[in-house]
């Protein structure tokens, strides 16, 4: 959604659910949104457009916004100054129509997103040649490719899709239907299926600007996995449903058009990161130390020149979290659906940018949904998701694989925020939902995942367990 988040989930209020949808999620550095704030800003600075930005060009860059900002010569900034300021900055958020929240995805993400042939060519090359579990009857999976307003659309969804239908095709262990559409979860569409594949599902997305509609779809698919059916998940269906979705949209519908929110975090960001005494406005002697501080953290190779793609990388790490006193934030925790958040098994918290080397432990590995990785962990190249502290319990699900956390480094462990005391950081697990099966894989974000044969054995053996062709052990790992 893609793209690093900096306010803990476990302590957003309805203001800040609005900021993480649609600011903070803005602001990632990996993601295609934070990616889009960086360059605006190296462009912007980039006056010679050489691609490149001495110490003095990036001191004269700041200089010269603090005189455009400061409208009232009064010889210092105030966030809301640096708010407009930035804002004529960063790229312009989509228009808001009317009845509608301001979000990531405007179109709905109701039609199919374009996917690389190459990446298909690779995950097709990769698809495991030993044979799945024999089904009971002929099975049908729905995979969900929509995300809710305000969500990251990865670009990984449509790739996901395919190697479902791939892995299904193969063996004639199931058949798939891709919908765009969350209007497609209901009642009676759902009894043609026998499992939904949420493919990287962010934000509310089975919600409607209808309440009715709203509950009946979200009715619709509790009953459809606790009747006895299956919900696998991939990557961001975790990263749904832990905000105030309803409130979140009527606070935007209620703000001013076309603001970008994007802007208001960022503004208290640099407020924060160079007002060292925590005050309310910004003077010309700290605007420009501010300046200096970033190149001495982007000038690494010590070249005296920061690169476009060096800003871009490391833009995230310039500035500290936004001070939420100064966004008027509560801190009380907010859910949307907290039966989903159980059901799914936790929510996001925080993720290390794309691409960090993990170490996947096994954590059962008598199982039958782990037996491709014949007991031994192995390292992959992904966006990994953490949950938040108290989301996520063994007691709660029953943990396949997760992160050797005792192997990061030091410098690896410290860029998480707000880590979890436990060191406990699942990445898959299954578990039963009423009379029903529900399998999780965390990684999924970047193609690479997808030409990964084991991993594709694993989704594989998740997808025919939830169909419950595949029989293992999902009691809780504790009890």
């Amino acid at each position: 959604m893609k793209h690093n988040r900096l306010i803990t989930t476990t302590c957003i209020s309805t203001g800040a659910a609005v900021l993480l949808a649609f600011g903070i999620a803005g602001l990632r550095a990996q993601g295609r949104r934070g990616g889009q704030t960086a360059e605006a800003l190296f462009t912007a600075l980039d006056t010679h457009k050489a691609g490149t930005l001495t110490r003095s060009e990036l001191e004269a860059g700041f200089n010269s916004w603090f005189t455009d900002w400061d409208n009232t010569k009064g010889g210092a900034l105030t966030q809301s100054q640096i708010e407009a300021g930035v804002s004529k900055v960063l790229p312009k958020p989509p228009a808001v129509k009317p009845g509608q929240a301001n979000t990531f995805n405007p179109a709905g993400n109701s039609t199919p997103i374009p996917v690389s042939q190459t990446a298909v060519d690779a995950m097709m090359a990769a698809l495991p040649t030993t044979p799945g579990a024999k089904p009971m009857h002929p099975r049908r999976v729905l995979v969900l490719a929509h995300t809710g307003a305000g969500g990251f659309v990865h670009a990984s969804i449509p790739l996901a899709a395919k190697a479902v239908e791939a892995l299904g095709d193969r063996g004639n262990l199931w058949t798939t239907t891709v919908t765009y559409n969350a209007a497609d979860i209901n009642t009676e569409n759902l009894k043609k299926y026998d499992a939904i594949f949420l493919d990287s599902t962010t934000a509310c997305f089975l919600d409607d600007p209808n309440p009715a509609v709203t509950a009946a779809r979200r009715a619709a698919f509790l009953a459809f996995v606790r009747g006895g059916k299956g919900v696998a998940g991939i990557h961001a269906a975790t990263d749904s449903y832990h905000t105030d979705c309803l409130a979140s949209e009527a606070a935007i519908k209620s703000g001013a058009p076309g603001r970008n929110l994007g802007a208001l975090v960022l503004a208290s960001r640099f407020v924060a990161g160079a007002n060292k005494n925590h005050g309310d406005t910004v003077s010309r002697q700290q605007w420009t130390a501010l300046a200096d501080n970033w190149f001495q953290k982007l000038d690494t190779g010590h070249t005296g020149k920061i690169t476009r793609a060096d800003f871009v990388e490391h833009f995230n790490s310039l500035l500290p979290p936004p001070d939420m006193h100064s966004l008027h934030l509560e801190s009380k925790p907010v859910l949307q659906w907290p039966a989903f958040n159980k059901l799914i098994g936790g929510y996001f918290k925080f993720h290390w940018p794309d691409p960090q080397l993990i170490t996947v432990k096994i954590d059962d590995p008598k199982s039958p949904l782990t037996a491709m990785f014949h007991g031994k962990e192995f390292e992959i190249h992904d966006e990994t998701y953490t949950f938040a502290q108290d989301s996520f319990s063994r007691k709660n699900v029953h943990v396949l694989t997760s992160i050797d956390y005792a192997k990061m480094s030091a410098a690896d462990k410290a860029k998480e925020v707000n880590p979890r005391t436990d060191g406990d950081y699942a990445l898959s697990y299954i578990r039963r939902e009423g009379k029903g099966r529900v399998f999780y894989e965390g990684h999924g974000h970047d193609d690479r995942v997808y030409a990964m044969t084991p991993m594709l054995a694993h989704i594989r053996a998740g997808i025919q367990y939830v169909l419950g062709d595949l029989k293992a052990d999902d009691s809780p790992s504790e009890k």
